[in-house]
């Protein structure tokens, strides 16, 4: 193995993800080093499967894994370019989320405000096209720097060739192709900010920000977010397990006209976006629990282990959520985190 990689046979995956479930891995390596990721790949380590995890806020195991994991060590922060007005930060894999956010507005740098106490690493933002509070992170990337196992180099990618889209992209698509290793984040000093997702005005209305900075509304998204998500650190999640479902216009307002109070935002041409949450709580699973299983008394998007649910346990209750939904609904829910060992 390469000197910048620790190598662990039979590696617990316990508190290698917010969920806690207590799953397993054949083999774990940590390179701190993207240079190692070729030898670790080609090894006998990966032949039966490899796939990258960072804080584990944003997989569901089922079942353990037969192969390799991958948990990048590698995190060097900098500044490719700055001509004063706007920069380009470039952030390796292994980087904090939340680290980079307050890195940059350390340096008056606007853009990642909004994505503020996220959970992962920098990595895994461009495969998921982290988003929140009217912000998707494909927004502020200039470039992706991945290892291309078909190619066996690395190569950059410019925004337009990621293919971003609601939380999904070209990355997230092939997994067994690509593997992040870089982002280039270009940020604003002076671009106007993103207020009008709703909670955010008020918000800083009581932080007594009359003209906020980024810096503000970081600390108004990291309330909001504090009083409406559990802590993984005090009861295990992964933060929304469903995406919002995206429908038709047309569809969207018929439902609208029938269930009074569902919510629906504008998703591109024809498209409406429903409010996930709102569909769960009224089928009545907010705050319901099957022994360790359950779904946050806070927010219904989120699905939590009270201690020792398994995976599959997890999973099985879910889907449970999602059938209720589409049965007096007709709306289909998909899963926002990564599911190994099982489809949904």
């Amino acid at each position: 193995m390469p000197e910048s990689c620790t190598l662990v046979e039979d590696a617990s995956l316990a508190s290698l993800n917010t969920l806690r479930v207590a799953a397993r891995t054949r083999w774990l390596a940590e390179p701190s080093s993207a240079a190692a990721l070729p030898r670790l790949l080609d090894s006998p380590a990966a032949r039966d499967g490899f796939m990258v995890l960072g804080e584990g806020s944003n997989v569901l195991f089922a079942a353990d894994f037969p192969g390799l994991v991958l948990r990048p060590r590698f995190a060097t922060v900098g500044i490719v370019s700055d001509d004063g007005e706007a920069a380009t930060v470039r952030a390796e894999a292994g980087a904090g989320w939340e680290a980079l956010v307050d890195w940059t507005l350390a340096r008056g740098l606007a853009g990642l405000e909004n994505l503020a106490l996220i959970p992962g690493l920098v990595g895994a933002a461009p495969i998921q096209n982290i988003g929140a509070y009217g912000v998707e992170v494909a927004g502020t990337i200039a470039a992706v720097e991945a290892w291309d196992r078909e190619a066996g180099r690395t190569r950059r990618l410019g925004r337009e060739d990621c293919a971003f889209g609601y939380r999904d992209s070209l990355f997230k698509q092939v997994p067994e192709r690509w593997i992040v290793t870089a982002v280039e984040f270009r940020l604003s000093r002076g671009a106007p900010l993103r207020l009008d997702y709703a909670g955010v005005r008020e918000e800083l209305a009581a932080l007594g920000a009359a003209r906020p900075g980024a810096g503000e509304v970081a600390e108004a998204v990291r309330r909001l977010r504090r009083r409406k998500l559990p802590d993984p650190a005090r009861i295990g999640n992964a933060g929304s397990f469903f995406k919002n479902p995206v429908v038709g216009a047309e569809r969207a307002a018929a439902l609208q006209a029938a269930h009074d109070g569902l919510a629906a935002y504008p998703a591109g041409a024809g498209l409406a976006k429903l409010s996930a949450a709102w569909l769960i709580e009224r089928c009545g699973w907010k705050g319901h629990r099957e022994g360790d299983a359950g779904i946050a008394g806070q927010h219904a998007l989120v699905l939590v282990n009270h201690g020792q649910a398994t995976g599959a346990e997890l999973l099985a209750l879910a889907r449970r959520v999602a059938a209720s939904v589409e049965q007096r609904f007709g709306v289909r829910l998909e899963p926002e985190p990564r599911i190994v060992g099982a489809q949904w």
